[in-house]
């Protein structure tokens, strides 16, 4: 059952039977009501106030949770946010690079705000003004993310009984959203430019980007047995992907392989980029550093015999590629005298596959057939992002209009009437 004790104050009984209240040694020293009540393991638990009233109303409520089954021990709410974020991210069950990346941004963008602070001192309005720092620096993906790892670990905290609510959750609480600006394909003369200004050793890089729409990792991932000369085929099987300090093999964006198609152009590059440098045997670990190693005969290497690093392919090869293809200026160089390139997400080699988008929709593939070839799980998004694409859809959309509601009609010379 739940009361309030005088902390000032006790009532003591005199010699001659009668009682009278007076002052504790802590009189006049903290506050001065206790407020007591059982948890449901019947352990008893207090907290102090200044005011009887507040201590009454903490007693009353604590005592109505328990009964509701809503009671949370006002004491989990001190725990740091550190320990439930550590929780958190031991807990997840994702792929290894999401995993590495959740880490990444909390430990750059979540843990200097929250780290230090216990779950229940974090009030919407701190969220807000988190969010709103963030965005005067990052972009939208960033954010997203940040703000990803951050109601996952409030979550966690209310599973936990820590705190009642996720002041993430709060309406006060605002993300911004993508602007969804549209993408822009590259002109042909701009894509044949940047193709051309690459090293004969990297030139099948571009070109497979365009010609079969791979992601990056793809190609760097791609082997001599995943192309059918005969069925004019490129089977998508894997990726290299980055995981921290370490790379390993693993299965395509989406967990997904896939078939595309390979044009006499791409087939013939190969061909030749095979008989100038032949594969290179590369061993790697599947899907995590400690996973068993596969080996491929890799089309790519980079130039000390190794597979490709993209930072290195990125800085050393395709930048200075956009540079001499005239896409972006000469780099200038910072006070440690290293170069610095002015490029933006714009600029990547990302564009080379939204280049191979836009070609497929102008040969009247299909919105199914491009998700299926760029590897989408849902071709509803590949219709989001490259609908504006498709070709000729006002005109289209004109002609319909015009042939079914403005077509001549005939009429009778005799009555002046319409047939």
């Amino acid at each position: 059952m739940a009361f309030v004790k005088d902390l000032w104050t006790k009532t003591i009984r005199r010699p001659d039977g009668k009682t009278e209240k007076v002052k504790t040694a802590r009189y006049g020293i903290g506050k001065r009501w206790l407020a007591v009540w059982l948890d449901p393991d019947g352990k008893e638990v207090s907290t102090v106030f200044g005011r009887k009233a507040d201590a009454e109303k903490k007693a009353s409520s604590m005592e109505t949770d328990v009964s509701r089954g809503e009671y949370i021990d006002p004491n989990a709410g001190k725990t740091l946010f550190a320990d439930f974020a550590a929780r958190w991210l031991d807990s997840r069950i994702v792929d290894p690079s999401t995993k590495v990346r959740y880490e990444y941004i909390y430990r750059l963008h979540v843990a200097p705000t929250f780290d230090r602070r216990q779950v229940k001192s974090i009030l919407p309005s701190l969220v807000q003004a988190w969010i709103s720092d963030l965005n005067e620096r990052y972009g939208p993906s960033t954010i997203k993310t940040s703000f990803l790892v951050l109601q996952g670990v409030l979550e966690l905290a209310i599973a936990d009984e820590a705190i009642k609510k996720n002041p993430a959750r709060s309406p006060v609480v605002q993300v911004p959203k993508h602007s969804g600006e549209e993408l822009i394909a590259w002109a042909d003369e701009r894509v044949h430019a940047v193709i051309h200004a690459h090293p004969d050793l990297f030139r099948l890089i571009p070109i497979i980007a365009t010609s079969c729409g791979l992601r990056q990792g793809e190609i760097f991932g791609l082997a001599l047995e995943d192309v059918d000369f005969d069925e004019e085929l490129i089977r998508v099987r894997r990726q290299i992907k980055k995981l921290g300090a370490d790379h390993v093999y693993a299965l395509p964006k989406n967990d997904r392989e896939r078939v595309v198609p390979l044009p006499q152009w791409a087939a013939e590059a190969i061909r030749q980029h095979v008989k100038a440098y032949p594969p290179l045997v590369c061993s790697l670990p599947w899907e995590k550093p400690s996973g068993k190693l596969r080996t491929h005969n890799l089309l790519f290497r980079w130039t000390d015999n190794k597979f490709i690093r993209a930072r290195s392919y990125s800085e050393l090869i395709w930048k200075p590629a956009l540079v001499a293809g005239g896409v972006i200026p000469a780099p200038e160089k910072d006070t440690r005298a290293r170069k610095r390139f002015a490029t933006s997400r714009k600029e990547g080699l990302h564009q080379l596959r939204h280049y191979y988008a836009s070609v497929m929709l102008a040969g009247a593939v299909s919105i199914r057939e491009l998700a299926e070839y760029l590897g989408h799980a849902d071709p509803g998004f590949t219709l989001r992002v490259y609908a504006h694409m498709m070709p000729g859809s006002h005109d289209r959309a004109r002609k319909a209009i015009d042939e079914r509601m403005f077509r001549p009609r005939a009429v009778s010379h005799g009555t002046g009437t319409e047939q």
